[in-house]
């Protein structure tokens, strides 16, 4: 009997459904530059250009549209860098929930004034000293709200899948044989939604996840075969992927189907961040250029043929204007 706490092929397609009402159909487009600089097709799923700027809220119009409408009324309460408490926020304000969110100090300033400019009410933590958890626990409790989890609940989780539905649908599409997707990772719910859907929709490729150095849970876990932690210590540009550690659900699921884990350096989302200014023509956060940082260092595994088709995950593009400036300056000539 399927754990109904790991989400299964059909929660995608009903969350597919559910959502269509309210999400953004992003397009999966080749890049002519990369595909020349990496001598195999290259294709890009542009979650950058989601509903407030990132995947974030395909997972968390799917969890709010399932909450009771008898529970609706104490509102809701993620935790967050930023993409999540965007993407809850503008759920919330859809179904006319009050929304807190739990966010570090430090956040991008563009993420924070988004969140704010959907509505929803900010509560400051520490990232270093504080437990967001255990703040958004309590407030819940206090208020009668439901949490919205950033990646650890099989509802946010199917609703995440929901990327890998269209990137198998528009592969199919366009006639490409897709051999490897790569894929962001933070707590990791993207990355094996993504994976349960290809694989559902009978694409035989192989997924894997890309995070920073010092917070690499998802590899150093699938390497383990159990959820480790990763050291995390020095903070980094890619804010939006520092969970230290896979979720629960979330490695029950990715275990059975993600390829070894990528790690990118700090110059290396640096050099990406130029190098989608510059080339690509898109403006993408740090985080969300982990999987092309892999690409442009060529972590990814080689084609086995020349028709072998590489799909890059952009999963978010709130950057300040100052970090994309700043890696523009730092490295002209990506």
């Amino acid at each position: 009997m399927p754990d109904p706490e790991i989400p299964q092929y059909k929660d995608i397609l009903a969350a597919a459904a559910r959502i269509a009402p309210y999400a953004v159909r992003t397009p999966l487009v080749e890049s002519p530059v990369l595909s020349a600089r990496l001598d195999r097709p290259v294709f890009l799923k542009l979650e950058l250009l989601q509903r407030t700027g990132s995947f974030k809220f395909r997972g968390a119009v799917n969890r709010l549209a399932l909450i009771p409408e008898a529970a609706r009324a104490g509102g809701v309460v993620a935790f967050s860098s930023g993409n999540h408490a965007q993407g809850v926020a503008a759920a919330a304000a859809l179904f006319g929930m009050k929304a807190l969110i739990v966010m570090p100090a430090d956040a991008p300033r563009a993420k924070i004034a988004g969140t704010a400019a959907l509505g929803a009410e900010i509560v400051h933590y520490d990232r270093v000293h504080d437990d967001r958890e255990a703040i958004a626990a309590k407030i819940c409790a206090e208020r009668g709200a439901t949490l919205v989890a950033p990646y650890d609940d099989p509802i946010v989780m199917a609703g995440q899948g929901t990327a890998g539905l269209e990137i198998a649908e528009d592969a199919k599409r366009f006639g490409v044989t897709l051999e490897q997707v790569l894929v962001p990772v933070s707590g990791g719910g993207l990355a094996a939604g993504i994976a349960l859907a290809l694989k559902g929709a009978g694409e035989t490729v192989t997924v894997h996840s890309v995070e920073p150095e010092n917070y690499d849970g998802m590899r150093r876990s699938l390497e383990a075969g159990t959820r480790v932690a990763a050291p995390g210590g020095k903070l980094s540009m890619a804010d939006a992927l520092m969970a230290p550690i896979p979720g629960h659900h979330v490695f029950a699921l990715a275990e059975g189907l993600l390829g070894a884990g990528l790690v990118v350096s700090e110059d290396e989302l640096e050099r990406a961040l130029s190098f989608a200014a510059q080339k690509l023509k898109l403006f993408v956060e740090p985080g969300g250029s982990a999987a092309l940082a892999a690409a442009l260092a060529r972590k990814a595994p080689g084609p086995k043929n020349n028709k072998g088709a590489l799909c890059l995950v952009l999963s978010g593009g709130n950057a300040d204007f100052a970090t994309v400036a700043n890696a523009v300056a730092r490295i002209p000539e990506p």
